[in-house]
């Protein structure tokens, strides 16, 4: 009876036991909140302008219209550019001119350029707002700057610029001669014109009449020009005229606006207007702008560590 009355208190025991489980029921409320990747025409559209940084540029190839151009955008399969200072900010309501066609699909860039044709490139976003053009043709990167035209600075590019913006006519026709200041031998000069390319410095003079058409023009003089900075004030640069035999001609430079420069010569206080003749649309085939790039070795290093921590393998094509 003893042994009975045992097993029937172990019994009572485990469903005593049992009846006070409670099934605990853990429920996940995490939702991931990540967002979505962009895809590349996302990452393309989500800057109006894209500013080639030309300085930041790897390798010692060249993509000729990525080598000209100041902004590139990328609209519904068309490509855009600022090629040109001179009317930059409002040509194209701020994009510039088509200047051919793009495709993007899984981070890679295929453009047709009107003059240039076909190139492709690997493209990797940097940061948030800035991404690398990589041209496996000539193992040269470019880095472009995503910007919206509302908040773009035009000026900034303008004026850091206008050795370029010199180089976009033809020449330049003196039109004004102020009455004070001394007499002095730039008081010949009738045309100035800035080249492109080469050394990127070169200039020549005219004392042809005024009204000579650009390509009538006879050159007397040769020589090399540098434009430089006023501290304190971006919208006024100097320009030095090297001219070997009777030392070099320096000015204050003003531009009035895209065709008209004013140049304040320091020696005698003579004031100088000169406007633009040819205006040359930076598009056609063998017309290059030589913009400075610098390739340091230490840059080179920091770049090239960055894309080995995201390009697993190089595309064959």
């Amino acid at each position: 009876m003893k042994q009975l009355k045992r097993i029937f208190g172990v019994v009572l025991l485990a469903l005593v036991v049992m009846s006070c489980q409670t099934d605990i029921i853990v429920q996940d409320d995490y939702v991931n909140t990540a967002p979505a990747p962009l895809s590349l025409n996302q990452l393309l559209n989500s800057y109006e302008l894209w500013y080639v940084d030309i300085n930041e540029t790897i390798g010692y190839g060249e993509t000729p219209f990525l080598q000209i151009a100041f902004t590139v955008s990328f609209k519904n399969g068309v490509l855009y550019a600022n090629n040109n200072l001179v009317g930059i900010g409002s040509q194209g309501n701020g994009f510039g001119i088509p200047i051919g066609y793009y495709d993007a699909y899984n981070m890679i860039l295929d453009t047709d350029h009107d003059i240039d044709g076909f190139d492709t490139f690997d493209v990797y976003q940097v940061d948030y707002n800035t991404i690398e053009l990589y041209n496996p043709y000539n193992d040269t990167s470019y880095f472009l700057n995503g910007s919206q035209r509302a908040t773009f600075d035009y000026d900034y590019v303008f004026y850091d610029n206008i050795h370029y913006f010199l180089q976009e006519y033809e020449a330049w026709e003196k039109t004004f001669t102020s009455n004070y200041g001394a007499l002095n031998a730039f008081d010949d000069e009738n045309y100035l014109q800035f080249l492109a390319g080469g050394n990127d410095v070169t200039f020549r003079s005219s004392q042809d009449m005024v009204s000579t058409p650009p390509n009538s023009l006879y050159w007397d003089y040769t020589g090399i020009y540098g434009v430089g900075d006023i501290v304190g004030n971006m919208y006024l640069k100097t320009l030095t005229l090297d001219y070997d035999y009777f030392d070099n001609e320096f000015f204050e430079l003003d531009v009035r606006n895209d065709q008209t420069i004013e140049l304040f010569h320091a020696d005698s206080g003579t004031l100088y207007r000169f406007k633009g003749r040819g205006y040359i649309q930076y598009l056609k085939e063998g017309t290059t702008v030589n913009k400075s790039k610098s390739s340091g070795e230490k840059k080179r290093k920091q770049r090239t560590a960055k894309k080995e921590n995201t390009r697993s393998s190089t595309r064959t094509l």
